[in-house]
């Protein structure tokens, strides 16, 4: 109800970052469904398969990074076409490719895309969306990467039924084209927020740029390092979970392709559901409360999840409670960190404090796959899991509330 009350540009701007993130979720989630063809058809270890998906994590860390500090400079808009541009042709390419250099190579390119159209989405919604339904505004945009998982295991289900294992991961990749059509409605339809404006004229009146090296300084630096601690946690459990759940639901309890499906639908459709619960969560009970809740539940739950000996059937219905808190807790990050930071570096901050966290976050595939060579892969996802949930429910005890913010054009010299 509360999308009656937003104006025409506002609700523009949520549906171009909407699909954003909705395709970069299927270009990025595409690949965990194709780790097992990879795994036969090029002979790759299980520890090659993780090192291609740290890689495009630790790439869109750089890109996210970059993009937000490029977003402070040159706009939010123009830098969100970009982004989008540059992850839908790495994709397409990552579907010519014939080993595993080759693909290490192009998911690795496609990240700093990835990476950058978050960052830049996230602040044109804060900056776009009244305060009182940032967190709601948030929330809607981040549970796009539900339908764009949801939408990867479809294509999945559907290309492998009717086409060669051979054949039918590089027409996955190929689709992943199509999101650059999104950049012709961006162009047309998307204006730039207001209080970037402001910010940018006070700049030239004052004769001064904007420095992203002013999130380190003094006034800042605390800020930084513990907003980079949170989402160190939210992602190192995130990833750690997604990149490998479809081989261990394959490899350990040996469910068919479809079943595969069955199981990850399941667990996109609590993800859905807890994307908007927590957006909710996020504007009534303050950012802090909800991220440490759903961090508490996913501790409780991926150790069920991937620890207990449970039956199929129960283990489909932990699958949606695991998907609703797993990726809800992601719904306030967005207007969490815009409100943290001043408006004259909100995209340089914002970009570095997330991507910070991606980057070493990414770093738990890879740990997940190179410790499943001697431990059970089960095992080893539920407490990697679990220890980096601990982290966000650290850095929230420390760090400011912001609920209900207002967002004003300031620009400080440094």
């Amino acid at each position: 109800m509360w999308l009656q009350e937003t104006t025409t540009s506002e609700r523009r701007t949520l549906t171009a970052t909407f699909t954003g993130y909705a395709v970069d979720g299927f270009d990025y989630m595409i690949y965990t469904f194709l780790i097992p063809t990879l795994l036969a058809a090029w002979s790759m270890s299980k520890a090659e398969a993780g090192y291609i998906a740290t890689g495009a994590l630790l790439t869109s860390a750089i890109g996210g990074w970059a993009a937000g500090v490029l977003a402070d400079r040159y706009g939010r808009v123009r830098v969100l076409q970009w982004t989008v541009l540059w992850f839908a042709f790495f994709t397409f390419l990552s579907g010519f490719t014939t080993s595993f250099g080759q693909l290490f190579f192009t998911r690795a390119m496609q990240g700093f895309g990835m990476g950058g159209e978050w960052a830049v989405g996230s602040v044109l919604i804060a900056e776009t969306i009244s305060a009182r339904h940032r967190g709601k505004a948030s929330g809607l945009v981040q549970s796009s990467w539900a339908v764009g998982w949801a939408g990867s295991a479809l294509a999945f289900w559907g290309v492998y039924a009717v086409l060669p294992p051979e054949t039918a991961w590089k027409v996955l990749f190929w689709i992943g084209v199509l999101p650059a059509l999104l950049t012709l409605y961006i162009r047309r339809a998307i204006s730039e927020p207001a209080v970037y404006l402001a910010t940018q004229a006070r700049l030239r009146e004052s004769g001064q740029r904007g420095n992203f090296l002013r999130i380190f300084h003094r006034d800042l630096l605390r800020t930084t390092l513990l907003a980079s601690l949170l989402a160190t946690g939210m992602q190192g459990a995130y990833y750690s979970v997604t990149t490998w759940l479809p081989t261990f639901l394959k490899t350990e309890r040996h469910l068919s392709v479809l079943g595969t499906s069955t199981y990850l639908l399941v667990l996109i459709g609590g993800s859905f559901c807890g994307y908007l619960t927590s957006a909710w969560l996020s504007d009534t009970i303050g950012r802090r409360r909800c991220f440490m809740l759903f961090a508490a539940m996913g501790i409780v739950l991926v150790l069920s999840y991937t620890q207990m000996i449970i039956t199929d059937a129960w283990m489909l219905a932990l699958g949606f409670v695991l998907g609703f808190f797993l990726s809800g807790i992601f719904s306030g990050m967005g207007a969490y960190l815009s409100e943290l930071f001043p408006s004259d570096v909100r995209g340089s901050g914002q970009g570095f404090c997330y991507n910070f966290g991606r980057a070493v976050g990414a770093i738990c595939p890879a740990l997940v796959g190179y410790l499943s060579n001697s431990l059970p892969l089960g095992q080893t996802i539920g407490w990697i899991a679990a220890g980096c949930y601990g982290l966000v429910i650290v850095a929230c005890l420390v760090l400011p509330e912001t609920r209900g913010k207002e967002l004003e054009a300031v620009a400080k010299a440094f």
